[in-house]
């Protein structure tokens, strides 16, 4: 079935709220869900987590999720705000039958979503996302007066995450304490205000803040990318702090900034993460299509090899599990750290960077400096009709000289730099993501393929215009 204005994929249902995202369609999403949960159950009374981040429509939204999820029989754990991690372990924790995380991530504010957490604390796999929307799209089955479900509050899901956090056996958390960080902190007034100061504090970090307020009015773009990160950028330098950290409205991705007080690009997380964990830890690192080759460099050091899967986190995720891989994620900040979960986690990147900090005894700026340079071009353009399989063909036919990877979209690579074709799945775009040695060279990439998607779009309001 269509749902005009939502992206439904893999990563969930999205839409604008008041527009295509209503309550009367986030009650059928949740009932649906909750109905096919309960039956990969085996049928009985089922428990579902709940939480949200700080979108000014999640308090509207979760008392929505909580009555659909009754209706068909769920018992639900309620986790309230928290960030989207934090959900993911509390389905773990509880062997729940799933979870419901009511955020829309990094999207604008005027977004929410839901995403769907299966049993294991992963989000769902294609097939799993197909059979759920089967029972969304069908007669979903209600439960009897009688068989309603039940509401219990979980007080401690924010605690054991950091407790779990605090465990790894990656962190020195004395070395840590004694070394003393100062971090500046930009939470975006997302869900990260309730958790990331609590975190550093417990690190021993001394932590001057921005943008901690949890009410969800976001004070600019809430992704963290590095043209995002001005007022960040500024605080590092005022405060003279030895690293800035970003988080997205529901936590799952960080970006640094430099000691220098300079952005160093989302890429960067994953990498220098993978740093860590790769010194003690064998096996490959798992990433996605569209991240830096910087990821390569940090492998190589360790001779270890790097797997690329499609963009987003369950397709990493899966992949991770499939190759035995110890850290993975994607390059818009998102550390995947086996031995703590299955998902992307910004509280885990941030000890992650503590700890090299630590090992290293060096400044990040410095530790940025001893890696080869690259330049990224992140460009999007609104979807056009036409397929994009002509695109990508007549992309193949100009860059004939390139390795093609068609596992999402169409990747072409060279030696010292590639480029990056797909539609996005959380927003009406097409994604064009370029890497070279220097920014010209980036944007050269990024202008010539989107040449033909420019020109297909341009083809389409002629013919909407001519009244074809």
């Amino acid at each position: 079935m269509a749902y005009e204005g939502l992206m439904v994929s893999v990563s969930g249902v999205r839409g604008r709220v008041g527009e295509a995202l209503t309550p009367e369609i986030i009650a059928k999403f949740a009932a649906g869900f909750g109905a096919w949960a309960k039956s990969r159950a085996g049928g009985g009374k089922a428990k579902i987590v709940v939480g949200r981040d700080s979108r000014v429509s999640g308090p509207m939204f979760q008392p929505v999720v909580i009555s659909a999820l009754q209706s068909v029989g769920c018992d639900v754990i309620l986790v309230d705000m928290a960030p989207t991690p934090t959900i993911q372990l509390a389905v773990e924790h509880h062997h729940a039958a799933g979870g419901l995380a009511i955020t829309a991530s990094h999207n604008p504010i005027e977004w929410n979503a839901l995403k769907f957490i299966g049993p294991s604390g992963l989000f769902l796999d294609g097939t799993e996302a197909a059979e759920m929307r089967a029972v969304v799209d069908g007669n979903i089955p209600r439960a009897s007066w009688d068989e309603l479900g039940t509401i219990e509050k979980d007080e401690g899901a924010v605690d054991r995450h950091i407790a779990q956090v605090l465990a790894l056996p990656f962190i020195d958390v004395d070395g840590i304490r004694r070394r003393g960080f100062h971090v500046a902190l930009d939470c975006v007034r997302g869900a990260g205000g309730a958790f990331m100061p609590q975190l550093l504090k417990q690190l021993g970090c001394r932590v001057t803040a921005i943008n901690l307020e949890t009410d969800g009015k976001f004070p600019r773009s809430p992704e963290p990318i590095a043209e995002n990160l001005g007022d960040l950028e500024k605080l590092v330098k005022d405060s003279g702090a030895d690293v800035g950290f970003a988080v997205d409205p529901d936590v799952d991705r960080l970006a640094l900034v430099s000691d220098e007080g300079k952005a160093i690009g989302e890429d960067y997380t994953l990498a220098l993460a993978a740093k860590v964990v790769l010194r003690t830890r064998e096996g490959p690192i798992v990433t996605n299509l569209s991240t830096s080759r910087i990821v390569d460099d940090i492998a190589a050091q360790q001779n270890r090899q790097v797997i690329r899967a499609p963009v987003g986190e369950v397709n990493v995720a899966t992949r991770m599990r499939s190759e035995g891989a110890p850290v993975g994620g994607e390059g818009n900040g998102g550390v995947i750290l086996t031995e703590m979960h299955l998902g992307r986690d910004a509280p885990v990147g941030a000890a992650l960077i503590l700890q090299l900090l630590l090992e290293e005894s060096r400044s990040l700026s410095a530790i940025v400096a001893s890696y080869p340079k690259y330049s990224i071009v992140k460009d999007k353009l609104d979807r056009p009709s036409v397929r994009l399989d002509d695109v990508y063909a007549t992309l193949r036919s100009a860059f004939s000289d390139a390795e093609v990877d068609t596992q999402d979209g169409l990747r072409l690579t060279w030696p010292d730099r590639w480029v990056h074709v797909r539609p996005s799945g959380t927003e009406p775009i097409v994604r064009v993501i370029a890497e070279a040695p220097t920014v010209e060279e980036a944007n050269e990439l990024v202008a010539k393929c989107r040449e033909p998607l420019d020109a297909l779009s341009d083809a389409e309001v002629d013919r909407l215009a001519s009244g074809e």
